[in-house]
């Protein structure tokens, strides 16, 4: 009995666990410094619990076999879309900044976003993974479309196109996993060009059909041209770049960075989407790049992961999570220095929030649940 608790722990990859413990202490850290001079201080210490209680999700699915998730993935996948219809019931859902995406249970605020982005990878892992199930047929592709799109558009009816977005683009990652041809692969990035295209041309010259909110329009303008409105829609890209760049070399130091003690950087989003400006202005180039280095460590930790699973469902399983915090990462810090528009999404294991915190760390959780059974 002693060896089947032990075992799972030997396996694990303890070099992720400390990459993840590393992130989350500096994460606290700097939500403390992003929330300084805010009225609701504490914040730092709501961190700490969504922290523990992460890390308790993260090892509870260590021990649990995937293929008891597998086995429920119908089940997490209805309930999750039922959670995303509800969310838009108005009086149901709650509504912020103008989104409803938030569902209230026992007094506690959760993103139903957070759970179907983990219960699509799942069943469309299972999908996926049925022996003899080849991804080269168009029925086989049509099915894995079909379990993708419902949670995409009910997200982006919220609307929250940044995580459609990335539950699409994950989605996209595993389906290549999974073996679709190289030729449908760049079929479906040309057609993903090519709707890009057309939303720029609409937005420039026939705005009105666009089927996006004014708010939404106006971050892509102002991405396309920084200048466009710098005291109103432009203006976190505008002081977001302001923190990285002035952060230089080695950062002005912890609890000194001025966009955001100051306030220029709006302490509603400092301490969540843009905490990698502030962390940027404190630390600079170096303590980014050490940044960097970590996630670094996270994501070859799910591709290892990926790599020594014993089968095609643990593959795909890990493949897809590590998909989806490569999306996070890597578009957060995009937005954050003016490569991307502003999307609200948020930076995995750092930005505050509790939902994408639990998420975070049971997405990781499952991919060390693949890592420790790989001789299984």
């Amino acid at each position: 009995m002693t060896a089947r608790w032990i075992r799972p722990v030997r396996r694990m990859d303890w070099i992720l666990l400390l990459a993840v413990l590393a992130l989350l202490v500096t994460g606290v850290l700097f939500i403390f410094s992003a929330s300084t001079r805010s009225v609701d201080l504490p914040l730092y210490k709501k961190q700490i619990g969504w922290a523990l209680a992460g890390l308790a999700c993260f090892l509870g699915l260590l021990y649990a076999d995937y293929y008891r998730l597998r086995d429920a993935a119908w089940w997490l996948y209805g309930t999750s879309l039922l959670l995303l219809v509800l969310v838009l019931v108005p009086g149901i859902g709650r509504k912020v900044y103008g989104a409803y995406r938030w569902l209230s249970l026992l007094g506690l605020q959760f993103q139903p976003s957070e759970l179907a982005k983990l219960a699509t990878i799942i069943a469309l892992a299972r999908f996926m993974s049925r022996p003899g199930r080849e991804m080269n047929a168009a029925g086989n592709i049509g099915g894995a479309v079909m379990i993708v799109l419902p949670p995409v558009l009910l997200i982006a009816a919220e609307p929250d196109l940044s995580t459609a977005s990335v539950l699409l683009l994950t989605a996209i990652v595993m389906l290549y996993i999974a073996g679709l041809p190289m030729p449908l692969l760049g079929l479906a990035t040309l057609t993903g060009l090519l709707a890009v295209g057309l939303l720029l041309g609409l937005l420039f010259w026939a705005p009105a059909w666009l089927p996006l909110s004014d708010y939404q329009k106006e971050r892509i303008l102002v991405f396309l041209d920084p200048g466009r409105d710098p005291l109103n829609h432009g203006w976190n890209a505008v002081q977001s770049a302001l923190a990285v760049g002035s952060g230089g070399l080695t950062g002005k130091g912890f609890l000194k960075g001025t966009q955001d003690v100051l306030g220029y950087l709006p302490r509603t989003v400092a301490p969540t989407d843009f905490i990698f400006s502030v962390i940027a202005e404190e630390v600079g180039f170096v303590g980014s790049a050490v940044l960097l280095s970590l996630y670094a460590v996270v994501l070859s930790a799910g591709l290892r992961a990926a790599a020594a699973a014993r089968d095609k469902l643990g593959r795909l399983l890990a493949a897809g999570l590590t998909g989806m915090l490569f999306c996070h990462v890597f578009i957060n810090i995009a937005m954050t220095i003016g490569l991307m528009p502003i999307m609200g999404i948020p930076l995995p294991l750092m930005s505050y929030g509790g939902s994408f915190m639990i998420s975070t760390m049971a997405a990781l959780g499952l991919a060390q649940s693949v890592y420790v059974r790989r001789y299984t």
